[in-house]
């Protein structure tokens, strides 16, 4: 049996004033008389999301999904009811949460990171329980891996963040952009794995990339006048509010720049060298 929330690459076998019936590993899905275009045919292939079950049948939809089974997505609540929040996620039927899957309760209006999940009859439907998706005891990763990044739960001291999808981790304020809201995806690299189990991850690049873009970073920066009003000794929040750099890897790039003649090092900031043909 095909499972909900899942997409599927399907064959459509006839059409009448329902839809587009499909059939895929023996079994009929529905795409509804909204969805079809004029030009479908019997014997064409469609690839829809598998989003409900109605009268003996899948439903498919070809709207783009913010997530299926088992993934994670910020999702914005369109309803209360006395059965819990509905979220629209892009299926024609918006999602339930439950209020058991609700640490706290869900408002109209307010966006909500959730899981995707099926229920022991097959239902779809959402938990904002994230602590209890991930695995918190074990993890394979290690420093310098590469991996994606969801942005789970703003704090004080930066952001809980999610691990390919498994696995949570912390990125530090200085990581974050201003605007960073919860949902947002990102690659990034894991900084260190604590005796504890607790990972620490950047969304900065490392190495020779990260020096090599904070090079370019300053030059940029020096294009316009010559001049840039910044030191060793000023402010790391100052440093990063004009260009975006950790102050730690401002001075880096200015040393590569310093020994390659680019630039001079002056009481108020760096000067832009002025290389002239003799």
């Amino acid at each position: 049996m095909l499972e909900l929330g899942r997409t599927y690459t399907v064959e459509v076998d006839c059409l009448d004033k329902d839809g587009a019936w499909c059939l895929i590993e023996g079994e009929r899905l529905l795409l509804p008389q909204r969805e079809v275009s004029e030009d479908l045919e019997p014997g064409d292939s469609l690839t829809g999301f598998a989003f409900q079950y109605q009268n003996d049948c899948t439903l498919l939809t070809l709207r783009p999904v913010q997530a299926e089974a088992g993934q994670f997505a910020a999702l914005k609540v369109q309803q209360v009811t006395r059965h819990g929040a509905f979220l629209a996620w892009g299926p024609p039927k918006d999602i339930l949460a439950p209020f058991g899957e609700q640490p706290e309760r869900m408002k109209m209006g307010e966006t909500h990171l959730v899981k995707i999940c099926l229920d022991e009859e097959g239902r779809l439907f959402a938990t904002a329980r994230i602590d209890l998706c991930l695995e918190w005891d074990e993890t394979p990763l290690q420093s310098g891996d590469e991996v994606d990044c969801l942005l789970w739960q703003l704090t004080p001291l930066g952001a809980k963040v999610i691990l390919n999808d498994l696995y949570p981790a912390i990125v530090y304020k200085e990581d974050l952009a201003e605007n960073a809201a919860v949902g947002d995806r990102h690659r990034a690299t894991v900084r260190q794995v604590r005796e504890d189990g607790k990972i620490d991850v950047t969304l900065r690049k490392v190495g020779r990339e990260a020096r090599t873009e904070a090079t370019d970073v300053i030059r940029q920066a020096l294009a316009a006048d010559g001049f840039l009003p910044l030191h060793d000794k000023s402010n790391p929040e100052e440093i990063q509010q004009q260009l975006g750099l950790s102050k730690k890897l401002f001075k880096k790039a200015v040393g590569i720049l310093y020994k390659g003649g680019e630039i001079e090092l002056v009481d108020q900031g760096i000067r832009r060298k002025e290389h002239r043909e003799e």
